[in-house]
């Protein structure tokens, strides 16, 4: 049984009683002595590479695809040969493919017992995208997702709104609205997943005819997106018509009308995937959608700095970790050359 209370515990404080138990287990014979080592050693690195005063629960999924490729590009001190100067990613002196297997499976082992000891809520390795491959270490999966698999589920999310509109039973089945702001919001603007949960109805405002989102982001920084004409009128429909009437003032609500939960989200994309063909669906994460977006929009050319903003960065260079590769896109963007397209009548 899970505990009642998250104890938001340290990194640094998480890993010393982790690696307490994990030592107690040798005395049993439950473990090895080498092998405890290792798991201390590993984690210790995750102590490291995340940070000290981090909170064990406010790291993500993609928090951990940092840290597990930051390990896998350290010198690894028992590589032979390696010259001077040289950085571990150019001379192959990073950790070896066995080392960053294990390094996984060590991280993989502490949030396996901080879920069961209730220093997390949902444990981050299921949204990491980061695996360790049978040759080359870890690498990162494909995260976002085609267009043809991002208009499946945005169409998806629009179908929720053409249901009968005959009103369910049990309020926990009148979350279509609901469910259909929340993939689109991800889908087309493609926030933090802590963003979403923590809007609120007042951060959505109209200047001028389109409806914007402040969103509130990391290290107080502010941003107004404006929203897709269609996103902006799913939100109405479900602030007239979806949306609880109670005094919280959260906008997203569970069917208890509570704010809703950020480990909530996953199984909100799930239930909606249900609505997309075979051939179209293919399973994503809150922050696989937040690639998606800045993916499709570099990839229309829309202005790199206009997508930063949307995002959230603070500078350019970042927009590289969130630019997934298309299929075709190279041969698309040779055959409609700029160069080449005819000019316009004088």
């Amino acid at each position: 049984m899970r505990p009642a209370e998250l104890d938001r515990v340290t990194v640094a404080e998480a890993v010393a009683r982790y690696v307490e138990l994990v030592r107690a287990k040798t005395l049993t014979g439950a473990l090895a002595a080498s092998t405890a080592e290792l798991y201390a050693r590993d984690v210790a690195t995750l102590v490291e590479l995340a940070g000290e005063q981090v909170v064990l629960d406010d790291l993500t999924g993609v928090d951990v695809d940092a840290i597990l490729l930051a390990f896998a590009r350290r010198p690894d001190g028992r590589s032979a040969g390696r010259s001077a100067g040289v950085p571990a990613a150019v001379s192959g002196a990073g950790q070896s493919a066995s080392s960053q297997a294990r390094f996984r499976r060590s991280v993989s082992a502490l949030f396996k017992h901080a879920v069961l000891v209730g220093w997390v809520q949902v444990n981050p390795m299921t949204q990491s995208t980061v695996t360790a491959k049978e040759r080359g270490g870890l690498r990162a999966e494909r995260r976002a997702l085609t267009r043809e698999q991002a208009q499946g589920l945005v169409g998806a999310a629009r179908a929720l709104l053409e249901a009968p509109a005959q009103e369910a039973k049990r309020r926990d089945q009148r979350t279509g609205l609901r469910d259909a702001v929340i993939v689109l919001l991800l889908a087309t603007v493609g926030p933090r997943v802590s963003e979403l949960v923590r809007a609120n109805v007042e951060d959505f405002f109209t200047n001028d005819g389109v409806r914007y989102w402040r969103i509130f982001g990391k290290g107080g920084r502010t941003r107004d997106v404006p929203l897709p004409g269609d996103v902006g009128r799913v939100l109405e429909a479900y602030l007239e018509r979806g949306r609880a009437r109670v005094d919280d003032k959260a906008l997203l609500l569970s069917w208890r009308g509570r704010r809703l939960a950020r480990g909530d989200v996953q199984a909100v994309i799930d239930r909606v995937q249900q609505g997309v063909a075979a051939d179209q669906r293919r399973s994503v994460t809150p922050h696989g959608l937040r690639h998606t977006t800045a993916t499709h929009l570099l990839a229309d050319a829309v202005d790199m700095d206009a997508v930063r903003r949307v995002l959230g960065h603070s500078d350019l260079s970042t927009l590289g970790r969130y630019r997934d590769e298309l299929p075709g896109e190279l041969e698309v963007a040779m055959r409609t050359h700029p160069l080449l397209r005819s000019r316009p009548p004088s």
